[in-house]
């Protein structure tokens, strides 16, 4: 690709933004997403930190010139013509940026909250994008959006059908109540042409945290990557997959159903949080960046089908596997036809492959990771830096703690496996800490260390007694105390995500009025301003067998939107349940003499926190 002259403006701009980058007056360029041009010459990766597209000379193996943008890149997508960025920017008030290549012109529309995975259709007049925290996808032009479809809640990840007829969207979190037999993520499959939605694929009871998603090289397959959760089970252990596993989902794109789903895990090595994945044009190799160890796993594509026939027809594949049921448990199904090659770099997300060459983002340390994918070459990690190599402040360190599973016995999971993001995954855990049988919800680690004490039935004195039981009872593992002093210090850092119930930031019409009967309704009492909690703990009536009579932490409301679903034990799927099925004696909130009008306006009030 060639790049034409650059008018003076926007050179000078691009000029600034690189020396900002040589000053380190950005102190983290936290590179999160990427695509590579069809020659194969340029990288355009999304630095999320540095809220900019750089645009990387795979030759010179440096930045040559950024596209500065102004918000945080979410995920980035090229036209089929290689002269237009798509690049999806920002939180609640989230825009997908058109950029041209040549000129560095920029043309943005206005979106949904935290935009993400935007794709072009084959064409290239079509941008779909995922809202995140709208829990929408649009399908957009320039001329603005042609189409809002509503789908399962946070679509993260998409691939779109070879000849652009169906959208496939993953969730990142299951959806409805968490206390029954099954709990898991989905895919959507979208009509393009209808702009509507016209099935949702159940993954495997546990699965989520889904990250990835891709098309398969030929057209008949979708990748899909996320963690299978074994949160049935008490945690008592790590070994073999006995808490958290991590896997690939193969659907049929064509048949629209799933095929079935393997681990990435090997009997005795966890392969924490599978990112990224994505396929060679000639079909040989499936690639996934594990981001929890640093990783990129080379899957022969042709072996593993090969397997998936064999186990649909009940032949025997593995010791383990001789029918379709046996694939998800078993942690040996991939052996022999995957390659785990050690990366440089530290926290692997995004995916891009150009002939035989992956190329992943690597979140902490700035860089690219570069990967041979030709199976006679010995492989020797290498990065390349983005910008200089600087210092990392202790919240940056703690964060980077927080999500690396090479400090967890056996690599099985990180703190963010079950705090995907610092929040919580929608699943209930027995997790010991009260007694075993007696599964409770995980909690967003929001605010933790400012609303003591700790837990759902406040257990641990604080959230910094939490984290330190955390590391040696949940991951099994000794870490110094200044560790662990760094992964307080990332917690205490997070700051909450604008509700998207707020409109433009404030307040709805139905909110202020629920707010006014958040007080009249007594439920003030114990959640007041600003943190919305008292700090203290009570009996509502609302516990359950080993629970029943139990007292419980008063929860802060400050972004309750994004924890369902809700009390203790997840049994209730949405806010309406919390005011009403679940609030029949008035023992949280007295809400029995009030109409449903105003049970959805207080509804209202208390998601938009």
């Amino acid at each position: 690709m060639r790049f034409a002259p650059f008018s003076r403006k926007i050179a000078m701009s691009m000029a600034i933004a690189c020396l900002a980058q040589v000053r380190g007056a950005r102190t983290e360029l936290a590179p999160n997403c990427l695509a590579v041009s069809s020659s194969g010459t340029h990288l355009y990766i999304g630095e999320t930190g540095a809220r900019q597209v750089a645009v990387m000379d795979v030759e010179r193996g440096s930045v040559t010139h950024v596209f500065p943008l102004k918000s945080p890149v979410n995920g980035i997508a090229l036209s089929p013509d290689g002269k237009t960025l798509a690049v999806a920017l920002g939180g609640a008030e989230g825009k997908l940026a058109f950029v041209d290549i040549d000129s560095g012109k920029t043309e943005k529309i206005q979106v949904g909250h935290t935009p993400c995975s935007p794709l072009f259709s084959p064409d290239g007049e079509t941008v779909y994008v995922c809202n995140r925290f709208s829990n929408n996808v649009m399908s957009i032009t320039r001329k603005g959006i042609l189409a809002t479809i509503n789908v399962v809640r946070e679509p993260i990840a998409s691939a779109l059908s070879a000849d652009g007829s169906r959208l496939f969207v993953g969730n990142h979190l299951p959806e409805g109540a968490a206390n029954g037999n099954y709990a898991g993520v989905v895919v959507s499959i979208i009509d393009t042409k209808k702009n509507e939605q016209i099935s949702k694929l159940a993954l495997p009871n546990g699965s989520t945290s889904l990250r990835g998603m891709c098309l398969s090289a030929d057209g008949k397959h979708v990748y899909t990557t996320h963690i299978l959760a074994r949160y049935q089970l008490p945690t008592t252990q790590l070994e073999r997959g006995w808490m958290n596993t991590n896997a690939l989902t193969v659907i049929d794109a064509l048949e629209g159903a799933v095929v079935n789903t393997v681990l990435l895990d090997d009997v005795d090595l966890g392969a924490a949080n599978p990112w990224g994945v994505a396929c060679t044009a000639d079909g040989e190799f499936i690639c996934v960046a594990v981001a929890g160890t640093h990783e990129l796993h080379v899957i022969d594509a042709q072996a593993l089908h090969e397997r998936l026939v064999k186990a649909s027809r009940k032949e025997r594949v593995t010791e383990v596997t001789s029918s379709p049921s046996d694939v998800p448990n078993d942690l040996s199904f991939l052996v022999g036809i995957k390659r785990r090659l050690k990366l440089a770099g530290n926290g692997p997300r995004s995916i891009a492959i150009a002939s035989k060459t992956a190329y992943t983002t690597e979140y902490f340390t700035d860089t690219i990771g570069t990967v041979n994918l030709a199976a006679e070459i010995v492989h020797h990690p290498r990065s390349i830096p983005l910008g200089p190599k600087e210092g990392m402040s202790e919240e940056r360190r703690g964060e980077m703690f927080f999500n690396d599973a090479n400090y967890c016995f056996q690599k099985w999971q990180s703190c963010a496996s079950c705090h995907p993001d610092g929040r919580a995954d929608g699943l209930n855990w027995d997790l010991l800490n009260d007694g075993m049988g007696n599964p409770k919800q995980t909690k967003n680690m929001l605010l933790a260390h400012r609303t003591p004490r700790a837990m759902v039935t406040g257990i641990r004195e604080s959230a910094e007694v939490a984290v330190r039981a955390g590391l040696k009872f949940i991951q099994f593992s000794e870490r110094p105390e200044k560790d662990a002093r760094a992964i307080d210090s990332y917690l205490k850092s997070m700051k909450p995500v604008p509700s998207p119930y707020l409109i433009r930031g404030r307040l709805s019409k139905a909110a202020r009025r629920g707010k006014k009967l958040f007080k009249k309704a007594a439920c003030a009492s114990c959640h007041p301003a600003p943190l919305f909690t008292d700090k203290k703990m009570y009996n509502v009536g609302l516990g359950l067998g080993r629970h029943k009579g139990a007292m419980f932490d008063t929860p802060t409301l400050i972004e309750n939107w994004r924890t369902a679903p809700f009390l203790y034990d997840g049994r209730a799927a949405t806010m309406l349940e919390v005011l009403t099925k679940y609030n029949m004696g008035d023992t949280h909130g007295v809400t029995s003499n009030l109409s449903e009008k105003e049970i959805a306006d207080l509804a209202e009030f208390v998601l938009s926190q």
